[in-house]
This record gives C-alpha cells, structure tokens and sequence, in this order.
C-alpha cells in the first residue's frame, strides 16, 4: 500500500509542475509574440541561424542535462502527453525528460527550457516589418493646419511596404529580433518651429515675420501653414489693410504658379479674403487672368476650382474689373452644365454678378453656351440651382430690353445664349412649367419672372 501511495504522489507531482510549466509556456509565448523580443541571445541565434530545432535534437539536449531515471510514472507520462498535445514536437521531449528524472525541479526546468525552444524557433521564421514612404507629412513641431483657414493634408502620397524575412538566412544574422515598428508618420528632415498658430490674430510686426517665412520658403508644408495663417488674419478689415502695406499680396500671389493644388487652394483661399478690400482688389487684378485660366483648366469639382470661383465671385462683384474676364464667358457656361451641385452654384453666382451689369450684356448673350443648359429649369433641381437660374434669366431678359439687342437678333448666332434665352421658345416653356412647383419660393420667382416678359 505504501508503494503504491509514494507512486501516486509522485505521479500527481509531476502533473502539477507539467501544468505549472505550461502555464509559464503560455505567458511567455503570449509575451514574445507582442515584443518580438529575447532575453537569451544565445538560443535566438541558434535559431535563426539552424531554423527550427528537430525533436531528435532536442532529445539529446534533454538527455545531457538529465540525472538518474525515475521509475513508476506511466501515468503521469500520459497528463504530460496529453497536456501539450497542441505542440508536438514538446510531447515526446516531456516524455522523455519523465523517464529521466532528477526531481521535480530538474524535470520542470527542462521542459520549461524545450517550450522556451520551440517558440524560438517559431519566432524565428519571419517577421513583418511595415514603413511609410511619401513627399507629404506633418512635421510634429509644426501647428495642424485647421480653424477657418483650411484642414490638414498629411502623408498625401504615402504608401506602404512590408516585407518578411525567411526563417533561414544564408549569412550570419543579428541574433537578437528586433521590435515590430508601429505605423507612424515619417517625420520630415529638419524641424522648423513655426512661430504662431495659424488662428492666432497678428500684429503688423507678426505679420511681417510671417510673410518673410513665406518668401523665403520652399518647403510646401510651411507655405501651407504661412497661407492659413495669414488667410485668416485676411478675415479682418484691420489686417487686409496691414498685409497690402507689408507687400503682402505680391508675396501670396507668386504661389498661384506652383504645381502643388493645395498650396494654390490656401494662395486663392488668401486672396480671397484679402479682395473683400476694395483697395486690395487693384492689387489683385494684376492676377485675376492667371487665376481665371487655371480655374478653367483645374481638375472639374476640386477644392482648387471652387477657391478660384470664390475669388472671381468676389473680385466681378464691382464694375471695375469685370470686363477682364470677358474672354471667358464660354468657358463659364461649359462648366455650369459639367460641373456638380456646388460648382453649378458658384459659377451662376459669377455670371449673376456680370447680369448685373448692363455694359456686358452684348458680350454675355452672344456667347455660345450648350444646348443642354435648359436643362437647369427642370423641377428637379433643388430650391438654390433654380432660383439663381431663374436670376440669370430674368436680370438678361431685363438687360436685352433695356439696351435695345431684341432688335439686333441677326447679330446673334443659333448656338449662342441669346438665341437660347429669347428666340427659342423652349426657355419660357421651361418656366411655365416651373409655376407649379412645389416650392412656395420658387413659384413666387417664376410668377415674378412671368410677369416680365
């Protein structure tokens, strides 16, 4: 009966310290996974030098370092075998140690030590390595660009490459892994420490060191944040006057040149705010045909476009320099039928503001428009696109009236806005239709435009 009680004990031990050593297992093996990260050079570098380690191998290990054998524990060798069935190559080795004995600690080590092995050599195969390569990103020194000036444009071209290294390597490698890098932002080469921050209201002296950073730099991420900075000092009247005595616009408006589309979407966002000042707009005039030409030939819909529609909105508000951009009716007129919702708005908002004035009407309607721009006075426009067509209807109606062009209608080909607005016939019965609309609005317009033909 003794025999048999020091048998069961012995073989309840080894159960236990089994158990406590897969525990340890697990918790290392969860560790080395996330760090990627081994305290023992020697084995990593067995292992990537060998790859992973065979059982036989492992065995002979186990053997050198074990003492006299332990008889009685058939039981125990089956916990054991059962316990780990997950890693085979474990499962014969902690058989083996069972047979080799030396006590509970001599067996819990070595079994630690053939786990330990074997995730290392699984570990060892390979690990993925992530970077970000790109000509755009955000300095960490540097404010974000945001507030009323503009957003930021981070990593615009960044892409990203990962690559695994094979579990055998042909020269001799580091022994230690390295820690799996997190995906970050390259930080740009050289920091620059922007001095204010782009909502900051600015002094003249302030505004001064702003525009000589911007004069003197190349790097687009600091003109980027210069021209949001002073974009939104140009939102107050104190400070539009302040920049035009620095010089200021001539410094902003060298930018309207350059590729990069955000740097001429902040350039246009800039001036625009700066033409509210009537004695900044004969400054900007210099370059109304400039921005004009590359708002017609931008990308259809971009933020680039509407910047520039928004500048030539503000700049034809007055008479003074409407007529520069006459050459550009037709152009004005392809976009308001290709462009989407928000570019038909500001476009029409453009040529209301040349209906608005009656010594541009000859060079308005003689223009050639498509054909399919009848197609804004169906209902299924929204209240905005429809009231501002019905405007432009109406103030050119009253325009061909009161400089006398109805007579002169041979003057004006069929493919021209004439022909389309008054000769047709097919403009009135558009907005005939239009009188039942659901739109209280929009019916009163109608009724109003109605009344004046």
């Amino acid at each position: 009966m003794g025999r048999t009680r020091e048998a069961g004990c012995v073989a309840a031990g080894v159960v236990i310290g089994a158990g406590a050593c897969y525990c340890m297992y697990k918790l290392t093996w969860g560790r080395d996974e996330n760090e990627k990260i081994w305290d023992d050079d020697k084995e990593s570098s067995d292992t990537s030098e060998t790859g992973v380690e065979t059982g036989k191998g492992a065995k002979a290990n186990i053997g050198a370092e074990s003492g006299a054998k332990f008889q009685g524990d058939s039981k125990a060798k089956a916990e054991v075998s059962l316990g780990l069935e997950s890693c085979p190559g474990v499962k014969e080795e902690a058989h083996t140690r069972s047979q080799s004995g030396g006590g509970l600690e001599a067996k819990a080590k070595a079994l630690f030590n053939t786990l330990k092995e074997q995730a290392s050599a699984k570990a060892g195969k390979g690990s993925r390595v992530g970077t970000i390569s790109g000509n755009r990103t955000l300095a960490p020194s540097l404010p974000c660009p945001g507030g009323r000036g503009g957003g930021c444009h981070p990593t615009r071209s960044g892409a990203r490459a990962g690559g695994r290294a094979s579990g055998k390597s042909k020269g001799k490698t580091r022994s230690k892994s390295t820690r799996v890098p997190a995906t970050t932002w390259p930080v740009r080469r050289g920091k620059f420490n922007f001095p204010y921050k782009i909502d900051d209201v600015l002094s003249a002296p302030d505004l001064q060191k702003v525009l000589n950073i911007l004069e003197r730099t190349n790097d687009p991420f600091i003109q980027e944040v210069a021209l949001v900075t002073l974009g939104n000092n140009a939102a107050y009247s104190f400070n539009q006057n302040a920049i035009r005595e620095l010089g200021g616009v001539p410094i902003i408006a060298k930018l309207i040149k350059t590729k990069d589309p955000i740097i001429r979407e902040k350039t246009y966002n800039a001036l625009n705010n700066l033409s509210v000042n009537a004695e900044n707009q004969g400054k900007i005039k210099t370059y109304i045909s400039q921005v004009c030409d590359d708002t017609m030939v931008c990308r259809l819909d971009s933020a680039v476009q509407m910047a520039g529609l928004r500048l030539l909105t503000n700049m034809t508000v007055t008479n003074h320099y409407q007529h520069l951009l006459s050459y550009s009716f037709p152009d004005f007129f392809a976009l308001l039928f290709l462009g989407n919702h928000f570019t038909k708005i500001q476009i029409m908002k453009l040529i209301i503001n040349f209906t608005e004035n009656p010594a541009m009407t000859r060079e308005l309607v003689s223009c050639k428009v498509p054909s399919e721009l009848i197609s804004l006075f169906n209902k299924e426009w929204d209240r905005e696109i429809l009231l501002n067509i019905l405007t432009l209807f109406e103030n050119i109606n009253d325009n061909i009236k009161n400089e006398g062009l109805a007579s002169s209608r041979k003057e004006f080909s069929r493919s021209s806005l004439f022909f389309l607005f008054k000769e047709s016939g097919v403009c009135i019965k558009k907005i005939k239709a239009l009188a039942n609309h659901s739109d209280l609005v929009v019916k009163v317009k109608v009724l109003k435009v109605l009344t004046k033909l």
